[in-house]
């Protein structure tokens, strides 16, 4: 009786146990055989040591997935065979495009995973006055590789089929003087304003969070010069990770998908 106990316990993990999905920087097929990139063939091969016959789901960037089986795998190379390919999108019907001024550490790396998980479509790492990060041009371009890497993970992670773009490093004031269609905002914890207060219906948003000291005077100027809305999230002061979760999220349900 106790081996028959184990064995359905054994049996309702593996059926809980999720299909692992792998980004692929090309183009799909509708069927046929693939081989994976360098990076999804290491993390497949040698750190999930996942085997012939096994099942993942692939995915490009096209708004769709791909079941495939394994059909070969090593340590250096994993060689797929795509069954189909599957419309399916998860995409919120609110397009917002973060603005981040770069913090320092794990901080950036953890607000670029969040905001994917919660929808952003697009994120741009800014400088401002403030911003307590000064790298070289080539020391940003590597930071800018690793947090595409970041997005790409949180979209094998949360079901996204569309990986969002990671801009190159702007600094402040030339990000707010593009031109934009949608809802600028600013937060700011002087603001008259909530997220709640907006009128609807809103379908683009672009997005400033400051720098962990907040924006200078100058600064908060020069964004009302550029039609940006002030708007204030709550009585208490956040740091700039978590006003960036906080605003994503009550855009989300006021205007997205979130419930």
């Amino acid at each position: 009786m106790q081996q028959a106990n184990n064995l359905d316990s054994r049996q309702v993990i593996d059926l809980t146990m999720r299909i692992p999905r792998i980004y692929h920087p090309e183009s799909l097929p509708d069927q046929g055989k693939v081989m994976l990139s360098d990076d999804a063939a290491n993390h497949v091969g040698r750190v999930m040591r996942m085997q012939a016959g096994q099942e993942i789901e692939m995915f490009d960037g096209s708004d769709a997935e791909f079941p495939a089986v394994i059909t070969h795998a090593s340590k250096k190379s994993v060689e797929v065979e795509i069954q189909c390919r599957r419309e399916n999108s998860v995409e919120s019907p609110l397009d917002i495009h973060l603005g981040q001024v770069i913090s320092r550490g794990e901080k950036m790396e953890f607000t670029i995973q969040k905001s994917v998980e919660l929808g952003v479509n697009t994120i741009t790492p800014l400088i401002s006055e403030r911003c307590g990060v000064k790298l070289n041009t080539e020391r940003f371009e590597k930071k800018l590789a690793q947090w595409q890497r970041i997005a790409i993970s949180a979209c094998e992670q949360c079901g996204r089929n569309t990986v969002p773009v990671i801009r190159p490093v702007m600094k402040l004031e030339e990000w707010c003087a593009e031109e934009y269609d949608g809802l600028k905002l600013n937060l700011h914890p002087r603001a008259n304003y909530s997220i709640n207060t907006l009128p609807a219906p809103v379908t683009k948003v672009r997005l400033l969070i400051g720098p962990e000291g907040g924006l200078s005077a100058e600064e908060i100027g020069m964004t009302e010069q550029y039609k940006f809305d002030e708007i204030l999230l709550g009585p208490r002061v956040l740091r700039t990770e978590t006003t960036a979760m906080t605003a994503i999220t009550a855009l989300q349900v006021r205007f997205g998908d979130l419930g």
